[in-house]
């Protein structure tokens, strides 16, 4: 990975070369943020068995809105995926994955942390994150209710209470509105839920609503964070 630099946020991307799960070394980059940043980020790729990587599209324009509000991003390749060692867990090994990332971030930047998933990694995220001290909002972006015969529950959320902000769109296949509504109304308050009109999982378009959606995602994101958390765009 290319070491860029900037005089006012130090590196602007770097590859992490100790990050270690439990099944080994964790392939993960760096966005960096402000000297003064309040929080870092983390933001958790789609199941890997489809194709599911750091680099993912929605992940990547995750990362933009909070780089774009100056904080410091961390993303990583669960394992067997990319670089990273081990094998894909069945989602089990992932919640770990994720908890190592959160060690590695309070041990390196000691910030709290805004804890993002898009798909399966949503479903990661919100469990590695619910009741951890240090994550102090959890993202769901297109929360999966089931998908390529993977079910997802979420009872959990009931006793969450970190806000939390979820983010799909009304044509989700794998996250149907009729299902994942009432779901996430379970959840604990705080929690708001922001959905994309004509957005199908990965925030493309449908024949009914052409084009992406990916900037109506990012928009509402950044809008929760700016509201919840205090946050300004950087200039």
């Amino acid at each position: 990975m290319t070491n860029e630099t900037s005089s006012l946020q130090g590196p602007v991307i770097r590859s992490i070369d100790d990050l270690r799960g439990p099944a080994g070394k964790l392939e993960a980059v760096l966005n960096g943020g402000r000297d003064d940043a309040p929080y870092a980020a983390l933001v958790l790729h789609p199941h890997p068995l489809g194709g599911g990587t750091m680099h993912n599209k929605v992940v990547y324009h995750a990362m933009k809105v909070f780089s774009g509000l100056g904080l410091p991003v961390l993303r990583f390749n669960f394992r067997g995926v990319g670089l990273s060692e081990g094998s894909h867990n069945h989602g089990r090994g992932e919640i770990d994955d994720a908890k190592a990332a959160l060690d590695w971030m309070e041990a390196t930047l000691g910030l709290p942390v805004l804890l993002a998933g898009f798909s399966f990694g949503s479903f990661i995220g919100l469990h590695a994150g619910c009741g951890d001290p240090r994550v102090k909002g959890l993202i769901g972006l297109g929360v999966p209710y089931r998908a390529e015969g993977r079910s997802y529950t979420y009872e959990f959320l009931a006793h969450c209470a970190q806000p939390k902000f979820f983010v799909s769109g009304t044509e989700d296949q794998f996250g149907p509105k009729s299902l994942v509504a009432p779901m996430l109304e379970q959840a604990a308050d705080p929690k708001e839920i922001a959905w994309i009109e004509g957005a199908e999982h990965f925030f493309q378009g449908t024949p009914a609503a052409p084009g992406p959606k990916l900037s109506q995602m990012q928009e509402a994101l950044r809008s929760w964070l700016k509201r919840t958390f205090r946050l300004e765009e950087t200039l």
